[in-house]
């Protein structure tokens, strides 16, 4: 597997691995998960060299972190795990963001026991709370550096000024938020933020929620109860629209002999040497294509016919309900 540096700081395989979608119910679903196939999953990863999983305390809540953790058992050497925080919880329940360094804290804390490792490579901030200033949240997360308990800081969907903020107060290895084919607003300010100030990005939902994947051509193809039936892309009214930019993904592909997943990463690697896309998987097949697009080599008129059919802010709709998009570019 290629390897890339995020942030001048630390190495990683050049794909990492979403383990979000990995457990069986929980509080974000994406279709059913076994658990034994995900776990097997993340082995087969690892043997394959992979060394990037994420994941956090909010998926399950709780539970993903410790699948993650049972998975790593005995293989922690020379994987990054990353792991993120934001919300105050009363049990399972979400009580509101704080990002308080007592917060922080209280979270680095539980990650660590569930995850069964002593430090944590990469922590995030996974949502900027405007009411606590991200130089105190920062600062923080720059005490537990200090102490040994997480390695790098992250922050998640952050935005330009706040991000500028941040890497004054310390050191920011990494900034995770949407980036895809279909979601490409980042490169407005924040991509070239990132570079200035030697911040790796990591794109999650590389793949559009599975969506330029190419196997979900309507809401038919969704469970009952999967998440994205409230993705305001996936809705009855946008989703026709939005197949454009799968069938021209899929055009792409049909010239290299490879998958449309493999295509649209192999797009967000051509971005800049900084990107590391984590796509979410759950099954061993998806991820073998998945950490193989690594080696597709998009031409120049691959780059310009998926830009045209892709342009910054030509998906049809936002990317989350209302009250998701209150939550991002903070």
């Amino acid at each position: 597997m290629m390897k890339r540096w995020l942030g001048q700081r630390f190495e990683v395989s050049a794909i990492g691995i979403g383990c979000m979608p990995m457990i069986a119910g929980g509080n974000i679903s994406y279709g059913a998960a076994d658990e034994s196939e995900s776990i097997a999953t993340i082995h087969e990863a690892i043997e394959r060299g992979c060394t990037f999983f994420d994941t956090a305390e909010m998926y399950g809540p709780f539970t993903n972190e410790e699948l993650v953790g049972r998975a790593i058992r005995g293989k922690r050497t020379g994987l990054v795990i990353a792991t993120k925080f934001a919300m105050r919880w009363n049990g399972n329940a979400m009580a509101g963001l704080d990002g308080s360094p007592a917060n922080a804290r209280r979270a680095v804390e539980g990650s660590l026991q569930r995850l069964g490792i002593d430090a944590i490579d990469l922590f995030y901030q996974h949502r900027v709370d405007p009411n606590v200033p991200i130089e105190e949240t920062v600062g923080g997360m720059a005490r537990l550096v200090e102490e040994g308990k997480i390695r790098h800081i992250g922050l998640s969907e952050a935005g330009p000024e706040t991000l500028r903020r941040a890497v004054a107060t310390h050191p920011i290895a990494a900034l995770q938020s949407e980036y895809s084919l279909w979601e490409r607003d980042v490169e407005d300010e924040i991509l070239g933020i990132c570079q200035a100030h030697d911040i790796g990005f990591v794109p999650y939902s590389p793949l559009g929620r599975g969506f330029l994947a190419g196997g979900i051509r309507s809401l038919d193809d969704l469970g009952p109860h999967d998440w994205r039936r409230q993705d305001p892309r996936y809705s009855a009214e946008n989703l026709p629209a939005n197949l454009a930019i799968v069938d021209a993904v899929g055009t792409v592909a049909a010239r290299h002999g490879v998958s449309n997943a493999q295509v649209a990463l192999a797009w967000l690697l051509a971005q800049g040497p900084n990107i590391v896309p984590i796509p979410g998987v759950k099954r061993r097949e998806t991820m073998r294509d998945s950490l193989e697009a690594y080696k597709v080599a998009l031409t120049e008129q691959d780059l310009a016919d998926l830009d045209a059919a892709a342009p910054r802010g030509g998906t049809a709709g936002p990317r989350y309900g209302e009250r998701g998009m209150k939550m991002v570019r903070l």
